[in-house]
């Protein structure tokens, strides 16, 4: 899988044994895995993956242990359902800039894509580090899968609203775009100095990303 968002070193773990025992039907339950989610998250930030623990994990969350194992039966289930939902809301949220762009041009397309990755990933920088930390010691390639067909299928949709250019095959476009796009941003976000590099990153993807663009529009038109 090029996005490379989180492959695993552990390829070979039992996938049922990672799924959550329960989904958090009521809004008190949503709410108390939304706490732990974001309990786990600060554990991870303060005290590094190596300290993190169920037990720290529920006495910042506020709940007992044997809540917190309500919902997950270890702590990998819990991890990937934090990858889970984290990656679903950077779908969700490249999603929507794809769907205000419809029928604009190519340039303000290539804008929109580039832009509402990137903007998805960096709301909180150091969020996205920690869980890209996490995320390599979890088999989730399913998850990720699935997270990059969405974005697929978004800019694909877009690409071929695109007012003024066409593509002979937006779909193929779309992936190679977004495979260069989701690997260069993980390589900026595994840099301490993420925050830091960011506007170059941007700028330069860019430029890449509406020179691919021109010359993929400029190809179909020639054929």
């Amino acid at each position: 899988m090029i996005i490379q968002f989180c492959y695993s070193h552990f390829g070979n773990s039992d996938l049922r044994s990672l799924g959550p025992r329960k989904s958090p039907i009521q809004a008190r339950s949503a709410a108390t895995v939304d706490a732990i989610f974001e309990a786990t998250i600060q554990v991870l930030l303060s005290h590094g993956l190596s300290a993190l623990t169920t037990t720290r994990i529920a006495k910042r969350a506020g709940v007992s242990i044997g809540t917190l194992y309500q919902y997950f039966p270890n702590k990998d289930a819990l991890l990937r359902a934090v990858i889970t939902s984290y990656l679903g809301k950077v779908a969700a949220s490249f999603e929507e800039s794809c769907s205000a762009a419809r029928g604009a041009c190519l340039l303000e397309i290539s804008e929109f894509i580039v832009r509402g990755y990137i903007f998805a990933k960096c709301d909180q920088p150091e969020r996205s580090r920690a869980l890209y930390a996490i995320s390599s010691h979890l088999e989730v390639a399913d998850v990720v899968e699935k997270v990059f067909a969405r974005l697929r299928a978004a800019a694909c949709r877009l690409l071929e609203s695109c007012k003024d250019a066409s593509f002979k095959n937006a779909d193929e476009v779309a992936y190679s775009l977004l495979a260069a796009l989701t690997g260069g941003t993980r390589v900026v976000f595994e840099n301490r100095d993420a925050e830091g590099r960011l506007p170059a990153f941007t700028q330069q993807m860019l430029t890449m990303s509406q020179a691919f663009l021109n010359k993929s529009a400029s190809q179909n038109a020639t054929i």
